[in-house]
């Protein structure tokens, strides 16, 4: 687990709310507390979508695209948010990549998640890495890999950040 601080919250929230740099994480939960407390769960309830088959879209969790702009909405204003916190997880298919590039001994079965936790205080913003197994192990190689893709990631994107102490 690592935790990092945002240089530039103009810069990070442009790319978080209004391009595609996060789209391809999966969205497990947020909360935006402006004049109310809003909380989303990105858990797809399948039921929504009927019986047909082609209509249910495979995995458990939304996009964060497809939440993007639901939150975008709520966020922009006049005002700044009191707070916000959103948990992003890489997606399995990326997790596989990660896996077989990396030449690790795990499988992604194996993997509940690699999670980006984003939360912003009403004056600063932070983001912190977790790994969650589904079974227990004493390898850390995959935790220590996501721990340096992140901030690969946000070099990548232009994302200014500075390491803070967890």
């Amino acid at each position: 687990m690592i935790a990092l601080k945002l240089k530039n919250t103009k810069n990070f929230m442009s790319h978080l709310l209004l391009s595609d740099t996060f789209d391809h994480f999966l969205f497990i939960e947020g909360e935006i507390v402006t004049f109310n407390t809003f909380t989303i769960d990105g858990y797809l309830r399948k039921d929504f979508y009927g019986a047909d088959p082609e209509d249910i879209p495979a995995g458990d969790y939304s996009s964060w695209k497809q939440l993007r702009e639901l939150c975008f909405s709520i966020i922009k204003g006049k005002r700044t948010p009191l707070s916000f916190r959103f948990v992003f997880s890489l997606s399995p298919e990326n997790i596989a990549k990660l896996i077989d590039r990396k030449g690790l001994d795990f499988q992604s079965s194996d993997v509940q998640g690699l999670y980006l936790n984003i939360r912003f205080d009403g004056t600063s913003l932070q983001c912190v890495t977790g790994t969650s197994l589904k079974t227990f192990s004493m390898d850390k190689s995959l935790e220590k890999e996501w721990d340096s893709m992140v901030p690969r990631f946000f070099d990548k994107k232009g994302l200014a950040f500075e390491p803070e102490a967890c």
